[in-house]
């Protein structure tokens, strides 16, 4: 069974999953990741060559392929929830967690350098513009995110002791650790 993160775009997915993962000590997979070791080439370069409708056809394969997978970790990319079945994959293949923090932290962790540059989506836009991007995108998804069977707030993931202490917090929560 896997233990699907879903959530929007610098909720922590990646972060929280990839120490979860550690905790745990159970194979961790990064869908965006994958998808991009399978492209060869990063999501940023990918996307304006194939489109978001392709994007969205080659992440689903990814989905498919991960969800028979046996046990892991798994980080979806923030609109993989919000593709017709996918939600249902999820569910039906495992626990799905819905990371959730505020609008403020979110766009915060945008507006980073780091994450601006592996979002093509947010790469050219203001902060001004990456907060409403936020607000707009979030209300849009949270339908599709609401559909996980546990909601759990990784708004504590900005050092690395938060971070081990927010993945403690959740393995118990899924029943992963004593």
């Amino acid at each position: 069974m896997n233990y699907y993160l879903v959530g929007f775009p610098g909720c922590g997915k990646s972060t929280l999953g990839r120490e979860l993962a550690r905790l745990t000590r159970l194979p961790f997979t990064d869908t965006d990741t994958l998808l991009e070791q399978q492209q060869g080439m990063r999501i940023v370069e990918l996307l304006p060559l194939i489109g978001v409708e392709r994007f969205r056809e080659l992440e689903i394969g990814v989905l498919r392929q991960v969800a028979r997978a046996p046990r892991g970790i798994v980080a979806c990319g923030g609109g993989t929830p919000c593709q017709p079945g996918n939600m249902e994959l999820m569910n039906a293949t495992g626990i799905t967690v819905w990371l959730t923090t505020s609008e403020e932290r979110l766009t915060a962790r945008l507006c980073l350098p780091e994450h601006r540059r592996k979002r093509p989506q947010i790469a050219a836009l203001t902060n001004e513009q990456i907060a409403a991007y936020v607000h707009r995108t979030l209300a849009e998804r949270t339908p599709h995110y609401a559909l996980a069977q546990h909601r759990f707030d990784a708004t504590r993931i900005e050092t690395a002791q938060e971070t081990a202490q927010t993945a403690r917090h959740l393995a118990h929560l899924l029943h992963l650790l004593p």
